[in-house]
């Protein structure tokens, strides 16, 4: 079973990539561009295509529960 944190892969990513960016996932449905809202999945669509955009930069992810 792969491990949601594991701190060596944090520290290894902070080291490649040379930053400490952490990316917050807060999907607000009202700021959100009209095309997500009419998927089946808005939230997890806005979600994976913002990873997918700063994954080359961002060594974590930090999801906003209340938004979910």
């Amino acid at each position: 079973m792969r491990k949601i944190f594991d701190a060596n892969s944090i520290y290894e990513q902070i080291r490649l990539k040379k930053t400490f960016l952490c990316v917050g996932l807060d999907p607000d449905l009202n700021k959100m561009d009209p095309r997500y809202l009419k998927r089946k999945f808005p939230l997890f669509d806005f979600c994976r295509d913002i990873i997918h955009w700063t994954s080359d930069q961002a060594v974590a992810y930090k999801i906003n529960v209340a938004f979910f």
